[in-house]
C-alpha cells in the first residue's frame, strides 16, 4: 500500500538516496528542506532530472518552523527526520543555531507527530556521538589501526550516554526526545545511532564525511591533511545499507517502535582512516596520494565500532556492501560528477 512519506533535510545525502528510493517503488514524498547545505539545490535538481519534477512536493523550509511542520504532518504516514547541523566544528562556534536546528527542530518535527491524527513513523538519524569520548573503554594499538581490548562486538546501545560538544549535547537532546514522545504519546518512533555513513550524492568537507572528502579530496587534487596517526578506526556503512534499516524499522514497527539502534558497518566493516583507508584508497585511484599530518584534534576517538546485533536480531538487517564495494560507487559518482566540485 502506498505511503505519503516527509522527509525533512531529503535534499542533503541520506535524504536524496533515500527519496530516490522511495520514488522508485511508489510513495509520495515530500521533500522538506531549507537548502542551506552545499550540494542540496544539485541533489534536487538530479532527483527532477531522473524521476520528474512532478514526482515529489518540495517544500523549502527550516525545522526551527513549527507551524509548517505541523501542517504538513498532518497528512503523512511516515516522517524520516535527517535534516541537522552535522559537524562537531560548526557547533562550537555557533552553539545556539546548532542547538535550535538540532534539539529544537527535532521536537518541532516530534510535536508535529503528535498532534497528527494520523500518528506517522518518525525515523530519527541520530550518532554515535551521543557516546562520548569513551575514555574508559580499554583500546590496544596494532600496526595499521586501534581496537577494543574487551569489546570484540563493538559498543552496544547500553553504553552509558555522554554527550561531548554541542553537536553532541543536541543531537542526544533529540535522541531522548524521539525516545520518550513514544513512550509518554505513544509516537511510533525509531532511533538510528548511525556510524560513519558514505556513498553517492554526499559533498563531504574536512569536518564531516571523512570518507567522501578523502575521495573527492583524492580525484580533485585539493590538500589532505591527516589529524592524529591515521590510524583512528571507524566502521563505515554504505548509505544503501542504511536506508534497508529504515525500511526493516518500517515494515516492522511493531518491534521497532520505542527502540534504539546502533547502526554501522560493525566489525566485519572496520577501516583507519589513513593507515588501511588510504592504500585502499590509492589502489582504487592507481595514484600515489600526498597528506600531510597534524596534531590529534581534540576528542577524537581512537575507535568506534557499533555493535550491530540489536538491529541483526529485531530487524533482520545486516550490512551487504563492504568497503571496497561501497568506495568503489563513491568513486564512479565523483567521477560522473566532476563538475560539481
Amino acid at each position: 500500500m502506498k505511503k505519503r512519506f516527509l522527509v525533512t533535510g531529503g535534499a542533503g545525502f541520506i535524504g536524496t538516496n533515500y527519496v530516490a528510493r522511495l520514488l522508485e517503488r511508489g510513495e509520495e514524498v515530500i521533500i522538506y528542506d531549507n537548502l542551506s547545505r552545499r550540494g542540496t539545490p544539485r541533489n534536487v535538481a538530479w532527483l527532477e532530472r531522473t524521476y520528474g519534477e512532478d514526482s515529489f512536493q518540495m517544500v523549502v523550509e527550516d525545522v526551527r518552523n513549527p507551524s509548517a511542520l505541523t501542517s504538513l504532518a498532518s497528512d503523512v504516514d511516515v516522517i524520516v527526520h535527517l535534516a541537522s547541523q552535522v559537524a562537531v566544528t560548526t557547533s562550537v562556534t555557533h552553539p545556539r543555531e546548532d542547538f535550535e536546528i538540532n534539539a529544537q527542530g527535532t521536537f518541532n518535527v516530534l510535536d508535529a507527530a503528535r498532534l497528527s491524527e494520523r500518528k506517522p513513523a518518525v525515523i530519527y538519524s541520530s550518532t554515535n556521538k551521543v557516546y562520548g569520548e569513551m575514555e574508559e573503554l580499554e583500546v590496544e594499538e596494532g600496526e595499521t589501526a586501534y581496537r577494543y581490548k574487551d569489546l570484540p562486538h563493538g559498543v552496544s546501545e547500553a553504553q552509558p550516554l555522554d554527550f561531548h560538544s554541542p553537536y553532541g549535547c543536541s543531537k542526544g537532546a533529540g535522541d531522548q526526545y524521539v525516545r520518550d514522545f513514544h513512550r509518554m504519546y505513544n509516537v511510533p518512533t525509531v532511533v538510528f545511532r548511525q556510524s560513519c555513513i558514505y556513498g553517492p550524492h554526499q559533498f563531504g568537507i574536512e569536518d564531516q564525511g571523512w570518507v567522501a572528502w578523502f575521495v573527492i579530496a583524492a580525484m580533485t587534487d585539493r590538500p589532505i591533511t591527516i589529524y592524529g596517526d591515521g590510524k583512528q578506526v571507524r566502521d563505515v556503512l554504505f548509505v544503501g545499507d542504511l536506508l534497508d534499516a529504515y525500511d526493516l524499522a518500517l515494515e516492522n514497527l511493531d518491534a521497532a517502535a520505542g527502540q534504539i539502534y546502533n547502526v554501522g558497518g560493525g566489525p566485519d566493516n572496520t577501516l583507519s582512516i589513513w593507515k588501511e583507508f588510504g592504500p585502499l584508497l590509492e589502489e582504487a585511484l592507481e595514484k600515489d596520494i600526498q597528506v600531510t599530518w597534524e596534531d590529534w584534534r581534540p576528542g577524537d576517538q581512537r575507535v568506534f565500532i557499533a555493535d550491530i546485533r540489536k538491529a541483526q536480531k529485531d530487524l533482520g538487517w545486516s550490512p551487504s556492501a563492504n568497503p571496497q564495494e561501497g568506495i568503489n560507487q563513491l568513486i564512479d559518482w565523483v567521477r560522473e560528477n566532476r563538475d560539481l566540485f
